[in-house]
Formats: C-alpha cells, sequence, structure tokens
C-alpha cells in the first residue's frame, strides 16, 4: 500500500514537473505578449522618424527586434539570417537589441547573425515602431512609412513556408505587389515582453 502511494506521488510529482517545464520552455510563447498599459499604436502607412539611425534612401529598411535572452528571438535567428542572405542588396537591415539586464556588445550581435549590418541599442526605436515584444519585424518603404510590423512566421521555429509573414512582406514590397493582408498570426505579437523582454 506505501508503496504503491510512493509511486503514485512520484509520477504525479513527474508529470507536475514535465508540465511546468512545457509551459516555461514552450506554451507560455505561443500565447500573444500581453499589450502594454501605456502602450501607443501606430498605424500601418505611418511616417517612422528614426533620425540619424536610418538616412533615407532607395532601398526600404528592415529592423529585426532582438533580444538575445528571449527563447523565442534565438530560435527565429537562422531564419533571420537567411533573409539577411537573399535580400541584403536589396533591403538595409538593421538589428535593435532589446535588453535592460545585461550589456552585449555590436561585434557579438553581428557574429549571431553572421552579419555586418548595423545594431543599435535603443529601446525608443521600438517606441516609435508600435514595438513591444521580441522577435519583431519592422518594413519601412524608403521614405520611412510603415509597410508592415509583426512576426516572421506562424512557428515558432519560423518553419512554415506558408506563413513567412516578413518574407512574404519583403517579396510583396519589392515586386510593388499590393501589399498581401495577413491573419491575425502575423499582426499579434508573440514571444518575450518589453521592458525586460520576459514573458
Amino acid at each position: 500500500m506505501k508503496k504503491n502511494l510512493l509511486l503514485t506521488l512520484w509520477f504525479t510529482l513527474l508529470l507536475l514537473a514535465i508540465g511546468y517545464l512545457f509551459w516555461q520552455n514552450e506554451f507560455k510563447y505561443s500565447l500573444p505578449t500581453p499589450i502594454p498599459q501605456n502602450y501607443k499604436a501606430i498605424a500601418m502607412g505611418s511616417k517612422i522618424e528614426l533620425g540619424a539611425c536610418c538616412p533615407f534612401n532607395q532601398k526600404p529598411v528592415f529592423i529585426h527586434f532582438f533580444n538575445p535572452d528571449c527563447p523565442c528571438s534565438r530560435f527565429n535567428v537562422p531564419h533571420v539570417k537567411d533573409l539577411i542572405k537573399k535580400y541584403a542588396n536589396q533591403v538595409n537591415f538593421k538589428i535593435v537589441v532589446l535588453n535592460k539586464e545585461k550589456n552585449f556588445t555590436i561585434a557579438e550581435i553581428q557574429e549571431k547573425f553572421d552579419a555586418k549590418i548595423p545594431v543599435y541599442f535603443e529601446e525608443s526605436i521600438a517606441k516609435r515602431c508600435g514595438v513591444f515584444s521580441t522577435p519583431q519585424a519592422v518594413l519601412l518603404d524608403p521614405s520611412h512609412n510603415l509597410y508592415y510590423r509583426g512576426n516572421y512566421n506562424k512557428t515558432r521555429y519560423c518553419t512554415d513556408a506558408k506563413t513567412n509573414y516578413a518574407q512574404m512582406a519583403i517579396d510583396a514590397y519589392l515586386s510593388e505587389k499590393h501589399k498581401p493582408s495577413f491573419d491575425a498570426f502575423a499582426m499579434k505579437a508573440y514571444g518575450c515582453s518589453l521592458p525586460k523582454c520576459t514573458k
């Protein structure tokens, strides 16, 4: 009787531990990021003032909002690297690091993405673009009008080619087609919330 009780207790604790690990590492990141109370929505088509960090030229600007400590951001790195390699000649890529807890160097971030692209550590850029979680993608036209702000993919691992939202936005802009319409998964923020980029 005692042995059965101990076995039941052990299995219950094991299931609880597995459930907790699943919640911490997977399920909570599949839920939309809560919208902050002081959030100021930025409408698509709005002009985004980025100042000296993004001088105007003939190319669109793609900003990757990244937190090295966010699991979703880490899983997303290979996908962003592929976008940079594929579109580097047509799009100005930039990375904005959002992490208040640790200091990262520009070289460390560039090494993660295997690309010598500009890296910024200014949370104000996220506010101006209406971004409140990581990872998020922002695509601006050459006049810095907001063309797309949202997720990279429906799946956390960016493996579903049918929902490569950020790439679809780039392709649509470069081909001068009408802006694609995206589902709720593209436009709702998922991942780690600001300002500390924790879920």
